[in-house]
Formats: C-alpha cells, sequence, structure tokens
C-alpha cells in the first residue's frame, strides 16, 4: 500500500509520523478434552483467576490513576463489577458443568454478552470493549499466557490494533509512542480518552483497511482530520514531525465580537501543571484534591495539602485555579476513610455529603489549606464543593469556611476567604441553582455527573450508556437553566469534564453562555482557536436550535453541521 489516506475518527487533535507495530492479542485455545473436566478443579481455577485478576485490576487502576488521572483510572472499578456479574459467573459454572474448562468456558461465558453489546448503538456498543478486556485477561492467568509489554514499544513506533482495550491503552507510553489507530472504535471510547490524557496521536474507526498495513510501515497518525496517511512524502513527514506548537495560544481569547472565555486545565496532580502551562491553559478550572488522599494509609496533612494548592497557584501567576474539595464516594474509595458499602453508591455518600458528615475533620484540616493558600503569592484561588444538592448543605459549608477562617484568625495565621463556588452535578442543584448563585461567586457544571443523574443512567453501567451523554436535550436545558441563574445573579459560570473538551461542541457551549470551559489539557488549543472563529450572535442561534431539539439525533446533526 503506498500513499494512500484512511479514514477514521480523530481522537485528540495531534498528529505524530512512526513505523507500524500491529498489536494482536488474540490467541486460539487448544480443543477442550474430550473426555471432560473435574467440575471442581475448574471451578477453582476459575475462583483463584478471579481473584488474581481483581488484585491486577486494583493495581492497575491506581497505576491509571497516577499516569492519566482519577476519571480514567474508574473504568477498572467498571471491570471489576463485571468480575462479579452473576450473569458471567453463571454461565462459567454451566460451561464447566457441560464439560468445558475454565477457560473455554469463560470464552463462552463472555460470547453472548459482547455480541449484545456489539449490536447496539453509540456509547453501548463500546462496553464491549470492556468485557473483552475482562475476559482475555481471565483467560490469560487460566492459560499461564503472557501479557503483551506495550509500554516497552520502540521508539516512534505507531500502534495498529483491530481495537485496544483500556488496560492496553494505559500501558501505551507517550515518550514513545508516535500514535496509534484502531479498526474499531469511536471518539467516545475508553481508547480514545486516554489518547487524549496521554495527548497521544490516535485515530479510531478506520475500518478493514487498517490490515492491509504491514508491519514495519511508514505512517502519519492525524489525529486532528482524522487520516492515517501511509507511505507519507517527506513534505508531510516533515510538517507533521513539526508537531502543532503553532496552534498554542498562551493568551486569554475572546469571539469574533468581543466575548471572552477563559479556557482552562482539569489537572489531577501537580506534574499536570506544565502540559497544561504548554498548551495554553489560561488557568486551571478543576484542580481534584483526591490525589493527595490516595496511596497512603491517613488523611495527608494540612501544609502538605497547602504546598500542593500554592504549587498550582504558582503554575498560573495571571490566571484562576479552581480547585475541587474533597470528592469521595461512588466509584472513588478511600480505605481509611471507612466509606461503607452502598447498593448504590452513587446516590449515597459523595462529595459534600461526607464532608459535611464522617470526614468532617479531614474537610476542616483541607479548609485551613485552602484559607492559607488564598492569601498566598500567585494566582486567584477558587474553591468549589462537589455534589451539592440541597442549599441547607452549601449553608452548612460556607458556614464551615467561617468557621475555619475565624479559627485562623484567633491564631494569628495569615489568611484569605477565596472564591466560593458550587458544582452542577445534580437535578437538585439544577433547580435550586438560583438560591446557590445568590450565595457564592461562581458555578461550575461537572457535566459526567450531570448527564449521569439526570437521564438516570450510571456513567460505568455499558447498558444504558448511550443515555449518559450530555447531548441528551434534558442535560443541555440543565445546562441553560444553570447559566441563567448564575447570571441573573452576578456568578460567573464554568464547565469542566468531556463535554467543554471537544472541540466539536465549543461553538453551542458559548452560545448557552459558559464564561469559562476547562478540559483535559491537550484539547485546549483547539477549543481556543474555535471560540475565536465564532461569534456569540451565531453560537447563541446554534444554542437554540439545539435547545429547542426533542432527540440527541437531532442535536448532534446540529452540532455536526458544516
Amino acid at each position: 500500500m503506498n500513499d494512500r489516506t484512511l479514514a477514521g475518527t480523530g481522537a485528540t487533535p495531534r498528529a505524530g509520523v512512526g513505523t507500524v507495530v500491529w498489536y494482536r492479542p488474540d490467541a486460539e485455545l487448544e480443543e477442550p478434552p474430550e473426555d471432560g473436566v473435574d467440575e471442581d478443579e475448574e471451578l477453582g481455577r476459575f475462583a483463584e483467576a478471579r481473584s488474581v485478576a481483581r488484585e491486577e485490576l486494583e493495581r492497575e487502576r491506581e497505576r491509571t490513576a497516577e499516569r492519566v488521572g482519577d476519571e480514567e483510572a474508574a473504568v477498572f472499578d467498571a471491570h471489576v463489577q463485571f468480575l462479579d456479574d452473576p450473569q458471567i459467573e453463571d454461565g462459567v459454572e454451566a460451561a464447566i458443568e457441560d464439560g468445558l474448562p475454565a477457560e473455554h468456558a469463560v470464552e463462552r461465558a463472555f460470547a453472548d454478552p459482547i455480541e449484545q453489546f456489539e449490536g447496539m448503538e453509540g456509547r453501548m456498543s463500546e462496553r464491549a470493549d470492556d468485557l473483552r478486556d475482562v475476559r482475555d485477561r481471565l483467560v490469560r492467568l487460566l492459560t499461564d499466557g503472557e501479557r503483551t509489554d506495550l509500554s516497552t514499544l520502540p521508539d516512534g513506533t505507531v500502534v495498529l490494533a483491530e481495537r485496544l482495550t483500556p488496560s492496553d491503552t494505559a500501558q501505551l507510553d507517550p515518550e514513545r509512542i508516535a500514535g496509534f489507530a484502531t479498526a474499531t472504535g469511536e471518539r467516545t471510547s475508553h481508547a480514545a480518552i486516554f489518547a487524549r490524557s496521554l495527548a497521544l496521536p490516535a485515530v479510531v474507526g478506520v475500518g478493514g483497511e487498517l490490515n492491509e498495513i504491514g508491519d514495519g510501515t511508514t505512517v502519519v497518525v492525524d489525529g486532528d482530520d482524522g487520516e492515517v496517511v501511509v507511505n507519507p512524502d517527506s513534505e508531510r513527514r516533515a510538517a507533521t514531525a513539526d508537531g502543532r506548537e503553532a496552534d498554542v495560544r498562551h493568551d486569554p481569547v475572546a469571539t469574533e465580537d468581543g466575548t471572552e472565555i477563559d479556557v482552562a486545565a482539569n489537572v489531577g496532580r501537580p506534574a499536570e501543571l506544565d502540559a497544561a502551562k504548554s498548551q495554553g491553559a489560561d488557568g486551571v478550572g478543576l484542580f481534584r484534591t483526591e490525589f493527595l488522599f490516595l496511596d497512603r494509609d491517613a488523611p495527608p496533612i494540612e501544609d502538605e495539602q497547602y504546598e500542593a494548592i500554592t504549587e498550582a497557584l504558582a503554575a498560573f501567576p495571571d490566571g484562576r485555579v479552581v480547585v475541587r474539595t474533597l470528592d469521595v464516594g461512588g466509584d472513588k474509595q478511600i480505605p481509611y476513610l471507612d466509606q461503607p458499602e452502598e447498593e448504590n453508591p452513587f446516590l449515597g455518600e459523595r462529595g459534600i455529603r461526607r464532608s459535611l458528615g464522617p470526614d468532617e475533620d479531614p474537610f476542616e484540616t483541607q479548609l485551613r489549606a485552602l484559607l492559607r493558600a488564598g492569601a498566598a503569592e500567585g494566582g486567584d484561588l477558587a474553591v468549589m464543593f462537589p455534589l451539592v444538592a440541597t442549599v441547607g448543605e452549601l449553608d452548612a459549608a460556607l458556614e464551615r469556611v467561617e468557621s475555619v477562617a475565624a479559627d485562623l484568625a484567633d491564631e494569628g495565621v495569615e489568611h484569605a476567604v477565596p472564591e466560593l463556588g458550587v458544582m452542577i452535578e445534580t437535578p437538585g442543584a439544577v433547580f435550586a441553582a438560583e438560591e446557590l448563585a445568590e450565595r457564592v461567586d461562581f458555578l461550575s457544571i461537572g457535566t459526567n455527573d450531570l448527564a449521569q443523574y439526570v437521564m438516570a443512567a450510571a456513567r460505568e453501567n455499558g447498558r444504558v450508556a448511550d443515555l449518559h451523554d450530555p447531548l441528551h436535550p434534558p442535560v443541555l436545558r440543565a445546562i441553560e437553566t444553570s447559566v441563567e441563574a448564575a447570571h441573573a445573579n452576578d456568578a460567573w459560570i464554568g464547565m469542566c469534564g468531556e463535554m467543554a473538551g471537544n472541540p466539536n461542541l465549543t461553538e453551542v457551549l458559548v452560545g448557552l453562555g459558559l464564561d469559562e470551559l476547562s478540559m483535559s489539557a491537550v484539547t485546549i488549543p483547539d477549543v481556543k482557536a474555535n471560540v475565536s472563529k465564532t461569534t456569540r450572535e451565531a453560537a447563541r442561534a446554534l444554542a437554540d436550535r439545539v435547545l429547542a431539539a426533542e432527540t440527541k439525533e437531532t442535536v448532534t446533526e446540529l452540532v455536526e453541521e458544516p
């Protein structure tokens, strides 16, 4: 194949050139024995493999949280749930009773669920890759197979694969890998999300033509235009190698008619601050503090939290850093905080509920660090409370801030109360947005949880994944309601999450009236470019059409119009 361009879906606005290495993890199992198996022995092997798989997943979650981010690492919690899925467990046991060894039983038990998800549309179909990931892990353990180590591929490798699972993608080293392309997948797949977090050039959904490219071929992976260029000429190689640094804008941007929009970065660890600065972030729109509490036996002390926050402020001396107070519960478990086992943890003790209840001591320590940081040199500090659902919760949180400030004053400790805000993640917060905005300086929309609660569709439940989409009209109308409430009460309003970082949605978000958009650092240049290309009038007209739409499909067509 010479000088040919294959079209797919760009997953990240990056381009890379390198040498193809095909990743083909699937291996055929040997034929099962004709004389059957010892059922008890095979059930024991399956139980042991499942136990080891759970340990592996816990370790991979920790590593992924460190390298990629806590939000992305949560996918491995869903994999643990698949390990314990009664339907799959029953299927394995039935297959063993039919005389199959445990590895063949696993293959058979996963076959129907994978096929069911593959036959669905949108994000539902992507759950098949999660099931494959768990299946392949169990089969590898049962057959003593070796796992291909994608983290040790040669420098300048372009990985091609039929598909990449979350476990596969989490291994890729951005310092070595020039990019990847897959035959299947969509922009919302876990592989694509991981690629954006790792700033890896990636194109997904190329189709069967990808298989015609052989190992050792030079290709360009253009995640901006959604192209895989086979045997590119020297001019294309040079242009790709030059990268996209010219597109980075370090100055704030505004629409063509002068409406300024802050474009900030979501940051999960201090190590991500440099990447945010290099991509032109105006500040930090979401500084997750959970990293301070992970991989340890006790909560961090006040000074440790103060240093992490002031490091972020120093990185953006002319910008704003929005810190989210500790947000645990749901899919974020910290053992030493003694979190209860809940039948539905996403509807249980999460966010501000824990800070005002069982975690009140760590919350007070964190507030002390935050108020001290408010008086430190550097950027402007803002603090927001997660998962607020009632005005009473906000009032209680504000009282805690006042109490901590009084204590610091009595101790003679320098401090300042920063801007205070509320995350809009629940329908309760949307309906109470007017009252909330009266009490704080800003609101910040967390679209991942907002979509989950508005649409009653758990973020990690593949069976309802298509419902968990912010382009559903009820979610968009919730955003509009929140924006109007903020502006009516002289509060600014931002958005953090996957929706804010999708350049295809920049115009409609500007039209909805967002003052700040915060995202993974890699998409900042494209979002800034799109802000500068639109006018507030045109953006508002698009937003009006979108808000009038009755279905997600209509919304999708509107935002994809040229």
